[in-house]
């Protein structure tokens, strides 16, 4: 799906399923370097479960056009002028890493567009070790590797891909090498920039659920812990035997997760399979 955005074109992967029809609308927004790809083993099973999922690539990454915004305030204002686009009410927006800012960001400064919140690899703060940083502006390949090493738990490690004949780690390395130039820099440092999660956190007054993968190096259980704590009775769901992937790593229980998650808010039409 392609969605105009004053001149620019913004894509979003709809999980095969043509987004017509009254169903909820859900952003997925995905994390640096990265593009709505990461949501393909999340995106048809909502598609079928009574949700039109939207798996949006971020300017200047994916088959989105335009060049990286390279601060997370920007980032959800850009979000928000997606949100008018679509012009259908309020959504519910799922974030991962960078992606939860945007979305905690969003759903701060526009109450009103943001029906429900789901932060998945989030943190208080997002600092960006050196040796990536310096990486991801001179050595993509080094970046995509570090990145793929650090971002999935044990199990990716020795093959246990829920996807039979993928390779998790190969995956993310390949996603993260083929992303724009510079892409990855600018992302990450907005992330290491950004200091107003604590504040937006508290101003968010959308229902909000935290997926917390249990061996999470990048953004660690207690990183999450210490946003959630500024949380309004935020739902934190813990992810064993993931990693900072877990979307990937453990699919299905992301998609139940996710599913819940909307369901609380946005009950799925009569005769959807729950």
């Amino acid at each position: 799906m392609i969605i105009d955005l004053d001149g620019q074109t913004v894509h979003a992967a709809t999980g095969g399923v043509a987004p017509d029809g009254d169903d909820p609308i859900v952003l997925l927004v995905h994390g640096a370097g990265m593009d709505g790809t990461v949501w393909q083993l999340q995106t048809r099973y909502l598609a079928h479960h009574g949700y039109r999922p939207m798996a949006i690539d971020l300017p200047g990454h994916g088959r989105s056009s335009g060049d990286p915004i390279a601060s997370v305030p920007e980032l959800a204002d850009w979000l928000g002028t997606v949100v008018d686009a679509l012009d259908e009410g309020p959504v519910a927006v799922v974030g991962h890493s960078m992606g939860s800012f945007i979305g905690l960001e969003l759903a701060a400064r526009r109450p009103e567009a943001v029906t429900s919140l789901v932060l998945m690899g989030t943190a208080a703060a997002m600092p960006v070790h050196p040796d990536l940083l310096d990486a991801a502006e001179n050595d993509l390949p080094a970046a995509a590797a570090l990145m793929a090493s650090w971002g999935h738990a044990k199990p990716a490690h020795i093959g246990l891909n829920p996807t039979p004949g993928l390779w998790m780690i190969g995956g993310a390395r390949a996603l993260v090498e083929v992303s724009a130039s510079g892409a990855l820099a600018v992302d990450f440092r907005a992330c290491a920039a950004y200091d107003g999660a604590e504040a937006a956190a508290a101003e968010v007054a959308c229902p909000v659920t935290i997926l917390v993968g249990a061996e999470d190096k990048m953004t660690p259980p207690r990183a999450a812990a210490a946003l959630a704590a500024h949380v309004p009775q935020a739902s934190v769901i813990t992810v064993p035997d993931t990693g900072h992937m877990m979307m990937i790593e453990d699919p299905r229980l992301v998609r139940v997760a996710l599913l819940d998650a909307l369901t609380a808010v946005t009950p799925a039409p009569e005769g959807q399979p729950a």
